[in-house]
């Protein structure tokens, strides 16, 4: 189908930043850039929206062509714009965020990425276009949303123990929480449920296993 536009039209792409945990530091995916402009410079994993298609649609297919990832929780993190934020021409990026644990992710290059690694966010590369500015509100979010939200259990496995997870909060925030305070905060959630499991580390206290009552959710708390 043809069109014609009185006023010029900009591109609008989808960009994803992409956050796990490991080794209880918080990470961050990213491509290495296979063609120009920023040949060489890793970035966001992201593309161009084609003519008739969904914005989320777009995210998740470039999320997979990029790096193989699929069936993640994806939210709309926000909207830039700035007017030379591309070189190649005007283009309006729509930024996602995902969270999601380690044990459950293969990634590979594919497509224009010539590879992709995770990065600890508190120690990324140099990045392309803009996007130093939304990983850092990305992870801006991510840490607001920790006080009003269940979003750290999209970061957890199947079944999981209250020092791990605790272990999520305070790799998100940089900080040490107490321990008393923050289970009883969590169990008035009501948010996970106890396995009936426990998992023994050494000579340490077996530990009690719990899983998400909600998975792939996030709740608000009230």
């Amino acid at each position: 189908m043809a069109y014609t536009y009185q006023y010029p039209h900009p591109a609008v792409t989808t960009d994803m930043v992409i956050f796990t945990i490991r080794g209880q530091q918080l990470e961050l995916l990213l491509v290495r850039r296979g063609g120009e402009p920023f040949m060489n410079s890793w970035a966001l994993p992201g593309g161009f929206v084609e003519i008739d298609e969904d914005l989320e649609a777009c995210a998740l297919r470039e999320l997979e062509e990029e790096t193989g990832i699929t069936g993640v929780y994806l939210e709309q993190l926000y909207t830039f714009g700035a007017p030379n934020r591309d070189p190649r021409e005007r283009v309006i990026s729509v930024a996602y965020y995902a969270l999601v644990p380690p044990d459950r992710i293969n990634i590979r290059a594919a497509s224009d990425a010539k590879e992709v690694a995770w990065f600890q966010v508190r120690n990324l590369p140099s990045l392309a276009f803009d996007h130093a500015n939304i990983v850092a509100m990305a992870h801006q979010r991510l840490t607001a949303k920790l006080n009003y939200s269940t979003i750290a259990l999209q970061f957890m496995p199947e079944n999981f123990s209250l020092s791990e997870l605790q272990q999520v909060y305070e790799s998100i925030l940089g900080d040490r929480l107490d321990k008393r305070n923050f289970r009883k905060r969590l169990m008035a959630l009501d948010c996970i449920r106890d396995t009936g499991m426990v998992r023994r580390n050494g000579n340490h206290r077996p530990a009690r296993l719990y899983s998400v009552k909600s998975p792939g959710t996030v709740e608000f708390i009230k």
